[in-house]
């Protein structure tokens, strides 16, 4: 594939709310080293480069970058890297975040935060990001049964206008629903991919298409191994696929994500300027019906 010459359009639109974005995004972790910590060799990279990604995946067509203010290492925030590359922000660029989950500054995680805490949460994003409202904000479901508490709480916070739009992330069918009931859901954000299909199992990816909300994949190339680096060990069928189109396994995973609705976003991240655009060119993949039924026989990575 050319990915010189492919933009996130490629892939096809889809509307948050009122705000419509390009399928395929960028998700913001990686910039911080692999893993909320470093990449595979443990270094942050250089903040620099950090900057350079960002404003080369906006220059290649993307309009939604996914970040938290937990995202962060040491040396790097993510929010603040985002701050850096891209404010003052276009109009058309979407900008979700997530709250819930707590890290103390040393990075230790906290577990969840409580619902009078998630404004504070909110105030942090603004903050770093430099902004006076934050376009999408998710809510990281991390060991609760009920989201209700703190979903009413960003609710009043979207009611305050805080909050343009709001999304959850880490849900099952039942708790969607119930969100539902407080206030609309724009976004879905869970992990899935070719080798990790729950959302298909439980009916989440359906019910999102049936009331018209995003269902947005994480962890779509590394799979099970979650935010471990992407490596090699790929199965066969999938290096296939891959030869057949000149792609990339990494890029015949994210066509293969973007193919199971119209209502399903990517947003893979990188420290690999490299890898930032063969990930964008994945939105031009278009894969055949032998090919779907090919993976779909593998799991992968393995």
């Amino acid at each position: 594939m050319e990915s010189e010459t492919v933009t996130a359009a490629a892939a096809g639109t889809w509307r948050l709310g009122d705000l419509e974005v390009n399928r395929l995004g960028f998700g913001s972790l990686r910039l911080t080293g692999n893993g909320m910590g470093g990449n595979s060799d443990g270094a942050p990279i250089d903040r620099e480069v950090a900057v350079r990604i960002l404003r080369s995946a906006v220059e290649l067509g993307v309009n939604h970058i996914d970040t938290a203010s937990f995202y962060f290492s040491p040396l790097r925030s993510a929010n603040e890297l985002i701050n850096r590359a891209l404010a003052p922000y276009s109009d058309d660029l979407v900008i979700a975040t997530k709250v819930g989950p707590w890290r103390d500054p040393s990075g230790e995680w906290l577990g969840m935060a409580g619902p009078e805490q998630l404004r504070g949460q909110v105030e942090e994003n603004l903050r770093q990001l430099g902004r006076d409202h934050l376009d999408v904000v998710n809510l990281r479901v991390n060991g609760i049964v009920s989201v209700a508490d703190h979903f009413g709480a960003l609710a009043e916070l979207r009611k305050a206008g805080l909050i343009r739009h709001l999304g959850l992330s880490c849900v099952t069918p039942g708790q969607l629903a119930e969100a539902l009931t407080i206030a609309p859901v724009v976004c879905v954000q869970n992990p899935y991919g070719l080798d990790q299909r729950r959302a298909d199992d439980n009916g989440l990816i359906d019910d999102c298409h049936r009331q018209g909300i995003a269902f947005v994949p994480f962890f779509a190339i590394s799979g099970r191994r979650r935010e471990a680096s992407a490596d090699g060990s790929h199965h066969d069928a999938l290096h296939g696929v891959a030869r057949a189109h000149g792609a990339t396994p990494a890029q015949v995973l994210l066509a293969w994500t973007l193919h199971r609705g119209p209502h399903v976003l990517a947003i893979p991240g990188t420290s690999n300027p490299d890898h930032l655009a063969e990930n964008i060119a994945a939105g031009a993949l278009r894969l055949s019906p032998d090919d779907l039924q090919t993976l779909d026989t593998v799991k992968a990575p393995s």
